[in-house]
């Protein structure tokens, strides 16, 4: 596989530029694409020189100290278009970690059947991965269920109706791979000289891990909503369209 110049890699500044260009003068606003993509380098060269340090020296500790600050920013993430409403930070921190590492369980004991469970070159990676999708799923769930919520919707329909909006990435994407796209970690083993064939179970486990990792990330989020919300109600407690809880 050919090495990328950082001169080579100058020319990705194009598409940038352009999209820069037509952004700011539909919008306005002349730095922020400018600005997300300078922070996106900066922080992917970060993350390069750290992950470089980590796969020489392999810890448990640390390992478990990056998988912690992880969950941690995907919580948080997860939450922001509730941000502004208390009691979402807990269950998204929960419902993060628990369904995440059931998924990173089943990858690296069952699947791969790894020696060393803190290899960083393997789970950091399938993690970023796993978290990624599962704070997505979460931040679509808790955003509709409290949608649905403000608008007097019944809570079990509102559960139901969060549940199925936070899937349609999920299934959309299990539809669409191998018909409309390869997905990137595909995509990066092929053009690494792996065999597509080999490729393709890599491929298998992080769809499917990512699919019961959102899936259940996303229930467990409004199971603990939902619970929160009955409480408040048997309670006696108001709860009213503009309530700042769940």
């Amino acid at each position: 596989m050919p090495t990328i110049s950082w001169l080579s890699l100058a020319w990705c500044s194009l598409p940038v530029i352009v999209i820069g260009i037509i952004y700011a003068r539909w919008s306005g606003n002349r730095s922020e694409i400018l600005m997300a993509s300078a922070r996106m380098t900066l922080q992917l060269v970060g993350v390069g020189y750290v992950l470089v340090a980590l796969f020489n020296n392999p810890s448990p500790w640390i390992t478990s100290g990056v998988l912690a600050l992880m969950i941690c920013a995907a919580s948080w993430i997860a939450i922001r278009p509730v941000r502004h409403h208390q009691g979402f930070l807990k269950p998204a921190f929960i419902a993060l970690a628990v369904s995440v590492s059931v998924h990173l369980a089943i990858s690296l004991l069952l699947v791969m059947g790894v020696d060393t469970w803190y290899e960083p070159r393997v789970i950091i990676p399938l993690a970023g991965m796993y978290f990624a999708n599962t704070m997505n799923a979460i931040s679509l769930a808790a955003e509709r269920y409290h949608a649905e919520l403000h608008e007097g919707k019944d809570e079990h329909k509102a559960r139901l109706t969060a549940f199925q909006a936070a899937m349609i990435p999920q299934i959309n994407s299990l539809l669409a791979v191998g018909l409309v796209a390869l997905p990137g970690m595909m995509t990066g083993q092929i053009l690494s000289g792996v065999s597509p064939l080999i490729a393709v179970r890599y491929q298998i486990m992080i769809m499917t891990m990512v699919l019961g990792a959102g899936g259940i990330g996303a229930a467990l989020m409004l199971w603990q909503l939902g619970r929160h919300y009955r409480k408040k109600s048997l309670v006696g407690m108001p709860v009213e369209k503009n309530d700042e809880q769940p």
